[in-house]
């Protein structure tokens, strides 16, 4: 008879987890159903909306696309560990959220902080391939829906931040998301 369960090990939210779990559970039911982090949503379970957006590795991801063994090892973080390990503070993202009202409903936000998280890190990883203009946020962000269409408030939150980071960064042009030589 075949193993239809196997163990994984993940680090979520900067804790180590191992579960027993089926073949057939995603990262998304994982996270929800077994650890309780009920921030990432499920909204379409086809990977077209962007609720369930996690960082995976420090790489946004659709968490209802993952098969949860297959990510055995990986680190995961939500949006419930966006402030960082062990802090009760906000991230930089969440309070531009708050600041620029970038939600209504609040079910997409979860995904949208996430997305934007691991855009920015994409940015600061590789800043010359970034384009952190509004046209580019937008762009990158075009995978994370809005039932009730927050996006420009959304883009001018991820902006707000964008800035933030530039600014600590001397090397780079404001309002340019890459390196001057």
């Amino acid at each position: 008879m075949q193993e239809t369960r196997s163990s994984v090990g993940l680090h979520v939210n900067g804790r180590r987890y191992e579960l027993e779990v089926d073949h057939r559970v995603t990262l998304l039911d994982l996270l929800r159903e077994h650890l309780g982090l009920t921030g990432a949503k499920k909204g379409c379970d086809h990977g077209q909306c962007g609720a369930c957006t996690v960082l995976v590795d420090g790489r946004r991801a659709n968490s209802c696309l993952l098969l949860a063994v297959a990510h055995d090892g990986t680190r995961v973080t939500t949006v419930e560990g966006l402030g960082g390990e062990g802090t009760d503070g906000l991230h930089p993202l969440q309070e531009a959220f708050i600041e620029r009202d970038a939600f209504q409903c609040g079910y997409c936000t979860p995904g949208q902080l996430c997305s934007a998280a691991g855009l920015l890190a994409e940015a600061g990883a590789d800043p010359g391939a970034a384009d952190l203009s509004r046209s580019g946020i937008a762009e990158a962000m075009s995978g994370n829906l809005c039932r009730c269409g927050a996006y420009p408030r959304i883009v001018d939150a991820v902006r707000d931040v964008a800035a933030l980071s530039q600014a600590d960064a001397p090397d780079r042009a404001p309002g340019d998301g890459r390196v001057v030589a």
